[in-house]
Order: C-alpha cells, then structure tokens, then sequence
C-alpha cells in the first residue's frame, strides 16, 4: 500500500495543515496477504469468512449437539433463530413443500448476516460481501439449486417451459415474451442476487469510513474539533443505521432464494 493509500488515523493528517482529506477509494477494498498456506495466500476478507463459517458451525453445533426436550439458553435462542427463518421465510414464500429446504435457507441467512456485520466488529470492520466475489458464489449456489429443481421437478422440456414460458397469456405475446424471462431466469436472477448484497456492503463500507476519517482529520482545531465530533454523531447514527441494513439484506437475500425454489417446484403447464 502505498503513501497515499494510508487512511487518516494512520498519519498525522488534520486539517489546516495542508494535506488532503484521504478519502477512502478501491484500495479500501485491497487487502494484503495475511499468511500463506503453501502458494495459498489468505487476506483479511478470505479470513473473515472461514471465521463467519467457524461462528455458525459452532454456534448451531453447540446448541443442537445434545437436544433437550426443555431447551437451555443456548438451545432456546437457536431454535428462535432457526424458526424465524423456517416460518416467516420458508413456510410464508413456499408453503410446506419448502420444509426440505429449511436448512439450506437457515445457513444462507446467517452466513451472509455474519459477513454483513463483520463491518461494525473493532479490529475487523470490514463487510466481506463487499468483495463481490461472495456474493457471486452465494449467487451461483442459488443459480444451481434452482436450475437443478426446475428440471429435476418438470424434466428438460416442462423446465424449459417453467423458465420461460408463463401459462394463461395470449399466444401472440410469447414471441417477445419468452426471450424475456429465459434472460431473467438464466442471467438476470443471479446477477441481480449478487449485486444488491455486494452494492449495499460495498457503499455501506464506504459512508462509514468517510466519516471515520473526517472524524480524525478535522481534529486539532477549536472549529475543527466540532466538525470532529459531528462526524463522530453521524458515524454511530450511520452504524445504526447499517445494522439494520445488514440484516435486512441477509433477509432480502434469503427470501428471493425461497422465492426462486418455490417457482422451480411448481410444474410447468
């Protein structure tokens, strides 16, 4: 990382003493190499997602190891967790055909909530779906799911017609309609998936740390420090505020997963 890559807490920067804000830009999101496993270098993004892994495995592992019919605490709050996404995700998009997919939903929630929040964690402070490569292989995890049901449920031809094909219009319409919705199921879906979660952690990410720095650099000043500690107001509303965004886009992301499997089981007329 170079001079000019180095944010404004890491140097005596302020203003008034003719340096430049150092606003955060891509290099925010460039990270170098932690330590290295061979030829295999692991970065603080990489880091933060084997730990969100280690968290949720270790969390629903420790609670469900030995079940009890009267649950303790820890027991008690996994299954409020897992029942908030069994039933008002689930059972409210898919109805009881969603039941066998209740797992795959729960893990997807609390893993990308868990990389959300990793942004307001001290010393991490860093969302890891900000780097789209995440949210793209989340992305195509659902993509594949949803591909293999609609032609594991209608075969080849009945899930060509499930994608593309929606029954009850006018037969005219399909000649426009049907390159349509073959583009939106194929191409658009994922890559919609994808965008929304990493555009949101990554200008999330990026509002943070203009006023994390403006906090800093506006220090050293009687002026100054009330422009300081404005900023400083505006980073805690501003944390707030991304909390609730952070949950919200695990359940954003969760629900058009539900709602992608559910269209794939319903058969093709």
């Amino acid at each position: 990382m170079s001079n000019d890559q180095v944010l404004a807490f890491e140097t005596d920067c302020h203003l008034f003493k003719d340096c430049g804000f150092p606003a955060p830009s891509e290099w925010s999101f460039i990270f170098e190499p932690l330590f290295t496993i061979g030829s295999f270098e692991v970065n603080k993004p990489m880091a933060l997602v084997f730990l969100s892994t280690v968290i949720i495995c270790g969390f629903f592992w420790a609670a469900f190891a030995k079940p009890k019919v009267v649950p303790g605490k820890l027991q008690l709050v996994a299954e409020v967790l897992y029942d908030f996404v069994r039933r008002g995700i689930a059972r409210e998009t898919m109805g009881k055909k969603g039941e066998p997919y209740v797992p795959l939903l729960v893990t997807l929630f609390f893993f990308v909530w868990i990389m959300n929040i990793w942004a307001i964690i001290p010393f991490a402070q860093f969302p890891a779906t900000s780097i789209i490569a995440y949210p793209a292989a989340l992305a195509l995890i659902v993509w594949s799911t949803y591909m293999y049901l609609t032609f594991k449920t209608n075969g080849l031809v009945g899930g060509i017609r499930n994608l593309c094909v929606p029954s009850g219009l006018p037969k005219g319409i399909y000649v426009i309609l049907t390159p349509i919705e073959f583009i939106s199921a194929v191409f658009i879906r994922p890559l919609t998936l994808t965008v929304r979660l990493f555009a949101n952690m990554f200008a999330g990410h990026l509002l943070l740390l203009v006023f994390i720095i403006g906090s800093w650099y506006t220090l050293g000043t009687v002026v100054g420090t009330f422009y300081s500690a404005t900023s400083l107001v505006m980073t805690l509303l501003l944390t707030v505020f991304e909390m609730f965004i952070q949950a919200l886009q695990a359940y954003v992301f969760t629900v058009l997963t539900a709602s992608y499997i559910s269209q794939a089981l319903e058969e093709a007329h």
